[in-house]
């Protein structure tokens, strides 16, 4: 096997994308995705029966398109990685059965990758030309920058991680003790009858609208959470979305029971900026406060124009160095995984073998199975 570039074959099915992608150790080769959300739309969230078939169905069809796309083969790939947690517990098993068959039948050794983790290597991944470009603080080929941190924030995800090591040295610092924002956006966006999914329509509607005209709770923001620095709370850098949505359903209510027009943009906007506010705040405290110099923005959640502002405002002015990839390679790729399963290989990590199962609540602490 090739250590020093290896040719990996990476395959994501967390959710509701099927991803394959191909790196030649740091360099992307291609990064082919089938999405089933126009399916899901309908019902107003995913339905995870519906992406498990959704997943079969694509699998050989986006396989074949991206070997062609990377103008591979099979036989010359190194190794393969495929997501096994956290996700969808139907679709992570259509993702990896399909990773062991190929593993079984190419010979090929198998690297069982954290989701979450993932999101943190494509701040390596480089192209030739128009493409992604390595950490800007990286200080030498295949290496993360000192003092990093990752930020992300997705439909079933939001938190803030110190990364040590990509390969085995990752720490959870804070996250969300209910629903993510990428949920709570669904969620808001059918209140206020926008549709699924709810984080683009809101994003854009928000634009017109006053974030100022509704004061919007920010979750376990109190004292009596927050702690301090040498006493910090109990939920110090975690989030918390339930609230603020409840917020906004007793808002649209109240407006109604008036006989009032619902100020659809405002309440867009005020909800917008309460989500963004509290996660851009928590997480620069939580880099100041453990030395992190450099941050990762990622997460399908990391497409918000207002939440790319506000994190570039407030890191710049902390002295944090913000990366985020291009959009392609926040939302959910097989690129990704192919990315720390390079880096896995290339640091002697054995691989995982056929023996390991999906694992839907497999903590970010666990960089491989």
């Amino acid at each position: 096997m090739n250590r020093t570039e290896p040719l990996v074959l990476g395959i994501e099915s967390s959710c509701d994308e099927t991803g394959v992608g191909i790196v030649r150790g740091t360099r992307l080769l291609t990064n082919t995705v089938a999405s089933s959300m126009e399916e899901h739309v309908r019902f107003g969230g995913v339905i995870p029966e519906i992406a498990s078939r959704a997943h079969l169905d694509a699998f050989v069809p986006t396989l074949r398109e991206s070997l062609a796309e990377a103008g591979v083969t099979l036989a010359e790939v190194d190794a393969i990685a495929v997501t096994s947690g956290p996700g969808l517990a139907g679709a992570l098993m259509v993702g990896v059965c399909a990773a062991k068959a190929l593993a079984v039948a190419t010979g090929k050794p198998l690297y069982a990758i954290n989701h979450l983790v993932a999101h943190v290597g494509v701040g390596l991944l480089e192209a030739d030309s128009g493409g992604p470009q390595p950490f800007a603080g990286s200080t030498a080929q295949n290496a993360l920058p000192e003092n990093l941190g990752a930020l992300l924030v997705s439909g079933g995800h939001t938190e803030i991680l110190r990364i040590r090591s990509i390969t085995d040295d990752v720490e959870l610092l804070g996250s969300t003790i209910d629903d993510a924002a990428g949920e709570a956006y669904d969620k808001v966006a059918r209140l206020l009858g926008l549709g699924y999914p709810g984080g683009p329509a809101i994003d854009r509607l928000a634009r017109t609208g006053n974030a100022k005209a509704i004061r919007f709770p920010r979750g376990l923001t109190q004292p009596k959470y927050m702690g301090t620095a040498e006493e910090p709370g109990p939920h110090r850098y975690d989030w918390s979305f339930s609230g603020l949505k409840t917020a906004v359903a007793r808002c649209v209510e109240q407006f109604e029971a008036r006989g009032e027009t619902v100020p659809v943009a405002d309440i867009a906007a005020a909800f917008q900026e309460a989500v963004v506010d509290v996660i851009t705040a928590k997480a620069v405290l939580a880099c100041r406060e453990h030395g992190i110099t450099e941050l990762l923005l990622g997460g399908g959640v990391a497409a918000n124009s207002r939440l790319r502002q506000l994190t570039e405002q407030r890191c710049s002015a902390a002295g944090i160095r913000l990366t985020v990839p291009p959009l392609s390679l926040c939302t959910d790729n097989g690129a990704m995984v192919a990315a720390l399963g390079a880096q896995l290989v290339m640091a002697g990590i054995a691989p995982s073998g056929i023996g390991f199962a999906p694992d839907s609540s497999m903590p970010v602490t666990s960089v491989s199975a």
